[in-house]
Formats: C-alpha cells, sequence, structure tokens
C-alpha cells in the first residue's frame, strides 16, 4: 500500500495543486482525470494516481536550466516523445525524424520550455496506455492540456527548486485536498 499524501508530494486536481502548504493554480487534461487503468492514447485526459518526475528537460536557448534535484537535461530541435502505440519506442525520448509519429519537444510555443516527464506508463511500458504525461509551463491561465498538468512559470520553478528525491505527483480525481 503506498503512503498517504505528505507535504513534500505535490498533489493536483481539477481544483488546483497543493506543494509544501502552497496553493496554486494548475491546468490538466482536456478530458478530464480519469483512473489509470482507463487511459488511453490520445484522451485528453490526466490519469490519476501517484508518480514521480522521471526526467527534466528545458530548452537551453530560451530558459535557464531549472534549479531542482532531478537530472536536468537540455532540449534539441530533434529531440522527441513516440507516442505511436505501435512504436518499439513508445512512451520513450526519441531522437528526430523518427521513423513512426512523435510528439516534438522542442516547439514553436514554450509549453515544453521546462518540462518534466513522469513515470505514468513506463515499467513496463503498455502500448496505448497513455504517452508523454508531462509537467510543463502552461500555455494560459488553467487553459486544458492534452494529459499533462501545467503552471505558470513562477510556480513551476518554485516546485523543482523544491523537489525532493521522495516527492510523488498525485493526480486526484473532483473532489478536495
Amino acid at each position: 500500500m503506498s503512503r498517504p499524501p505528505g507535504p513534500r508530494d505535490l498533489v493536483v486536481g481539477p481544483w488546483g495543486a497543493r506543494f509544501m502548504g502552497r496553493r496554486m493554480p494548475c491546468a490538466l487534461g482536456r478530458g478530464g482525470t480519469l483512473p489509470a487503468a482507463w487511459k488511453r492514447e490520445g484522451d485528453l485526459a490526466t490519469p490519476e494516481g501517484t508518480w514521480r518526475l522521471a526526467a527534466l528537460y528545458w530548452r537551453a536557448d530560451r530558459a535557464r536550466q531549472p534549479r531542482s534535484l532531478l537530472a536536468a537535461r537540455p532540449l534539441g530541435p530533434q529531440q522527441g516523445w513516440a507516442e505511436d502505440p505501435a512504436d518499439p519506442a513508445y512512451n520513450r525520448p526519441v531522437r528526430l525524424p523518427h521513423a513512426f509519429p512523435a510528439d516534438r519537444m522542442a516547439r514553436g510555443d514554450r509549453l515544453y520550455d521546462i518540462c518534466a516527464a513522469t513515470d505514468h506508463n513506463a515499467a513496463p511500458v503498455v502500448p496505448g496506455a497513455g504517452s508523454a504525461i508531462f509537467v510543463h509551463l502552461w500555455r494560459k491561465p488553467r487553459h486544458p492540456t492534452a494529459g499533462c498538468v501545467a503552471f505558470r512559470r513562477a510556480d513551476l520553478d518554485w516546485i523543482l527548486r523544491r523537489w525532493g528525491m521522495r516527492s510523488r505527483l498525485i493526480v486526484r480525481p473532483r473532489g478536495g485536498l
């Protein structure tokens, strides 16, 4: 059984987010939240459950390296994320161009200027059970994502500076904290 949420866990839901005693707005998937077992590629939902942040990326040409205990890797123009369930590299970083459809990480907008990949559907990877569930910058206040969790820049910087090795992302369904 997993431990209950602690102060170093980032708890999010349709009502917003809580981390280390601070509440802040966030954006979730356009499809709302779904139990992780129901998550499917392209459903635009954020999977409910408890996740770790597995990797941190940033656009070195646009942003400074985030201060965080997470290992950070710069994003280049050939960085992608495999999103086709038929791809043997599904839900993994890939180099572009790629033989299968992939999400371009070095986007024209600023969403992935700072981006943390979660461990949703990572061990083992189940084709079609959802890929690229990231914590990233939001487009505008509370504007829905394609299934990720998004924050304004100042809040994401604040979270990453305080993220601990035992911290978790906990996505809750409709309801309270």
